[in-house]
Parts: structure tokens; C-alpha cells; sequence
């Protein structure tokens, strides 16, 4: 063979293995990017050192304070840590006590009759600095008292049982918060920050004080093995109660949600990435979160909502099997000026709304601020939404979406949605919003009529819309960047 040929060959044999090689590479980078994080992670862990409860004088009759013994209980199964983990387990009974924090390697597993009750006194709840991206308790300038059930920088944690139940008694803090009388922000149910493999499941969670769940900075490790599992949960409040969301990842990234029923006072699944320039400094999104087969209702709110505390960033979050009734919206997005940050990359599909007062709203207005400090040039980017394969019937309204004066919302996408409307004029109202749909009844507005014309994509969920609809320049793949240096090659 002729020289020249040979190196051809030779070359072509090379380019031919990198291409192989590269695409593995930026399949299995995607893969981990868009893919289900949870899929290793179980509430069903063996742990060979194990405690009850009981074991620490706790006493399950609803009215002898047991914090002490979930404290001891604690500190004691700390030294398994690093001996393969430990168990504490509830027994049935109704356990009352004030705040308690978690330690790693820890399942809390509760029996089928087992209820934790939150203690009524305000002072079992110590107070604590308020959260960073929010610069201030999120009711309060100031402090804001510490969940039920606490955890920082804590790994392999998971909160468990037979369908035992967490019943926060939130009712005195509901009264305090509409009296005026609270000294700081109210306590969610559980909060676990900066931590990381985490598994909230088969519980039922009720009458929390404020939010439910609440995860946050699960990402600050490092945001690719962060992991937060929460599923098969059945979370209750009435639909009365103020401020009771479901569950609320915050700045957190690979977020599996999952199998759950919820019924509360405020939004059933809402994503957050702090308020104001106080997220925005902090710099910490929400990314990667994955919502799947959730029912429910809300009085007030949204079955699956963005924001408004959304200054750190919101992206690739995929939602699907959603069925929501008796609500005020569907699906919702809140921002403002001053909030900054974005929501990106969002894919909304397989959602079902009865007697729904606004089936999907985009609101640009939402103007509640930490203070008289943030920069009302900061402008959020809301950009590749999709939603898709929607059926209503009852809807008040099928749609709201309004954008903010000079900055669009751009590439807003539906297609195949069907909304049987209750009223007779004007079904959308649209403003100051850019994008494409298929198959939308009843017609959308103007805005949104056109269907994708060449180069323009709307978000599949998968993968990033070309660059004709992303206007920033496009960074290249981890294949491109591995091929670049070959390509020469190729062409000799």
C-alpha cells in the first residue's frame, strides 16, 4: 500500500475510534446531566447497629416532652457512623418534642403507629441565623426558627417508615403568623442542608408550622453527586393553613420527586433559588430535578410552581405524570424585577387539571422583596419552556402568561393541550412573551400561534435548543472539544 494511503488509513482508523470514544462520553455526560440521579438510591439500607427510641427514656404518650431522648438517642448512634450506620426506630405511639438534628449514616425509621408531634412552645424550636440566599427569615427581617426535624453537611440520611406520620401541630403558629405575633420566620417540617444522598419516603407528613420539606443547598459539595430522593410521602394541611408547601428543593441539584399525594394551604411541588441580590450573590441554582407522578390540591397556589424566590437559577427540570384538582393554578411561574437569575430549560408533559381556576401562568410581577437593596435592573431570563400533552376540564382560565417590560420571555412552547374553559372571552392573556405552539385549544394568543420554523426548537427535555433560539453563543460538547484536535487528522 502507498505510503500516503497507509496514513490515510492509519488516520481514518484513529478519527473512527475518537468519534466512538467521544460519543460515549457526551452520551454518558447527558446522561448524567438530564438522567434520574435517584436511581441508587433506597430507603431499604441495612444498618447493623439499630436503637429504639424507647431505649432513651422516651415516653410515646403525646404529652411527655421527648427532645432529650431524641438527642441522646442521636448522639449515641453517632459513634456507628463509620461502622457501617445506624437505625433509630419509633415505635408506635405519639411522640412528642421540639427540634432534632440528624447525623450521618442515620436512617429514622418509623412505625405504621408511630406519629412525632411537634411540640406546641415556640421555645423547643431553637432560633437560628437565616438561610444566605435569603439574607433574612423568609416572613421576618432576622432569625428564623429551626425545622422539626434539622440536618446539615450530613451524608447517606434517610427519614422513613411504614407510613408513620410527622404531625408538625402547626395550628398555633398558623394563629400566631395572622395575629401578628411572631417573633421570627416559622419552621418547616424538615430541613437538611448542604447534604447529600438523601432519602425522604412511605411517611405522611401533617400540619407542618411552614414549608414541608425543604432541602436546601444540597449542592454545594459537588452538584454532580448531590443527591435528594423523596418519595411516596402523603403531606396534609388545610387547604386554609398559610404557607404550607409541599416540597420545596432550594438551591439543590439532582432532586428525584416522586409517587406523592399532597393537600396543603400553597404550592404541592415549588422549586427555589433564593430572593433577591441575596441569591444572586450566593450563586447557588436549583438544576437536574425530576417530578414524577404527583396528585394533589391547593387552595391558594400552584400543583408544580418556579420561583418566586428564583435569584440563583432554575434549569433542566422535567415534571411529568401531574394531576392537579380543585386549585387555584396548574403550573406556574413567579418571578420580578430584582430577582435576577433564570428559569431555563424546564419540560412540563402528561398533566391532568379539574376545576382549575388558571391552567399555566407566567407571572413577571410577583414583586415581594427582601428589603429596599436589591437592583431592580436585575432582570430574570425565563427561556425554553415547554409544556405539553395537557387535558382540563373545568378551567376557569386557561392561561396567563405576562412577561416583564423589556425582557421578553422567550421560547415559551405548547403543543397538544386540551382545556375545557368555563369562560367565554378571552381564554389567554399573553404579554411580553415569545415562543411557538401545536395543537392548543382553545387558540393561544398571538404570541405563541407560530409553529417552529427551521432552526427554531422548542425544549424536549433532553437537549439544549439550537443556538437560533438561545441567544448567548453555544458551548461546545465534551465530544466536540475531544474531536477538535483530530479533525486535521481526519482530513489528511
Amino acid at each position: 500500500m502507498h505510503r500516503s494511503a497507509r496514513k490515510m488509513s492509519r488516520s481514518a482508523s484513529i478519527f473512527q475510534f475518537l468519534m466512538f470514544f467521544a460519543t460515549i462520553i457526551a452520551q454518558t455526560q447527558w446522561s448524567n446531566v438530564c438522567g434520574m440521579y435517584c436511581e441508587n438510591l433506597t430507603a431499604s439500607v441495612d444498618r447493623p447497629h439499630s436503637a429504639s427510641i424507647t431505649d432513651f427514656g422516651a415516653v410515646g404518650d403525646g404529652i411527655t416532652l421527648n427532645t432529650k431522648a431524641f438527642q441522646n438517642a442521636i448522639f449515641y448512634l453517632s459513634s456507628f457512623a463509620n461502622k457501617g450506620g445506624a437505625q433509630l426506630f419509633v415505635p408506635a405511639g405519639r411522640w412528642l418534642t421540639g427540634s432534632f438534628s440528624l447525623i450521618s449514616h442515620l436512617t429514622l425509621s418509623l412505625d405504621k403507629d408511630a406519629v412525632i408531634l411537634g411540640s406546641q412552645d415556640s421555645s423547643d424550636w431553637p432560633v437560628i441565623n437565616p438561610l444566605p440566599s435569603y439574607g433574612r427569615g423568609r416572613e421576618l427581617p432576622g432569625k428564623r426558627h429551626r425545622s422539626l426535624i434539622f440536618g446539615s453537611n450530613l451524608t447517606d440520611v434517610i427519614i422513613t417508615g411504614a407510613n408513620g406520620t410527622i404531625d408538625g401541630q402547626g395550628a398555633v403558629w398558623w394563629d400566631w403568623f395572622h395575629n401578628h405575633t411572631l417573633n421570627y420566620t416559622r419552621p418547616p417540617l424538615v430541613e437538611l442542608m448542604y447534604s447529600t444522598r438523601v432519602v425522604i419516603s412511605n411517611l405522611t407528613f401533617t400540619n407542618s408550622p411552614f414549608w414541608n420539606i425543604h432541602p436546601v443547598y444540597c449542592n454545594c459539595f459537588c452538584p454532580m453527586n448531590s443527591q435528594v430522593l423523596v418519595q411516596h410521602l402523603t403531606i396534609l394541611a388545610p387547604i386554609s393553613s398559610p404557607n404550607t408547601d409541599g416540597i420545596d428543593p432550594d438551591s439543590s441539584a439532582n432532586v428525584c420527586i416522586e409517587d406523592c399525594y399532597v393537600r396543603n394551604g400553597d404550592d404541592i411541588v415549588v422549586i427555589k433559588s433564593g430572593w433577591d441580590q441575596y441569591g444572586i450573590s450566593f450563586a447557588h441554582p436549583s438544576s437536574n430535578i425530576s417530578i414524577r407522578n404527583i396528585t394533589g390540591q391547593t387552595r391558594s397556589s400552584a400543583g408544580i410552581a418556579f420561583g418566586s424566590e428564583m435569584s440563583g437559577g432554575i434549569s433542566d427540570v422535567r415534571a411529568e405524570g401531574i394531576r392537579i384538582v380543585n386549585s387555584v393554578h396548574g403550573i406556574r411561574i413567579k418571578t420580578a424585577p430584582g430577582r435576577g437569575g433564570y428559569v431555563k430549560n424546564v419540560y412540563v408533559a402528561d398533566v391532568s387539571m379539574d376545576n382549575v381556576s388558571i391552567a399555566i401562568r407566567i407571572t413577571g410581577n410577583y414583586g415581594e422583596h427582601p428589603d429596599d437593596n436589591y437592583d431592580r435592573n436585575a432582570l430574570p431570563i425565563i427561556s425554553n419552556i415547554t409544556i405539553k400533552d395537557v387535558v382540563g376540564t373545568n378551567v376557569g382560565v386557561a392561561g396567563m402568561l405576562q412577561g416583564i417590560q423589556g425582557d421578553a420571555f422567550s421560547n415559551i412552547c405548547l403543543s397538544n393541550v386540551s382545556l375545557g374553559v368555563r369562560s367565554t372571552t378571552g381564554p389567554w392573556n399573553c404579554s411580553l412573551v415569545e415562543g411557538y405552539s401545536s395543537s392548543v385549544s382553545p387558540e393561544i394568543c398571538e404570541q405563541l400561534r407560530t409553529s417552529p420554523g427551521p432552526g427554531q426548537v422548542c425544549y424536549d427535555g433532553n437537549s439544549y435548543p439550537t443556538a437560533a433560539v438561545q441567544p448567548q453563543a453555544p458551548q461546545k460538547s465534551s465530544a466536540s472539544r475531544l474531536l477538535n484536535p483530530f479533525r486535521k487528522l481526519a482530513s489528511l
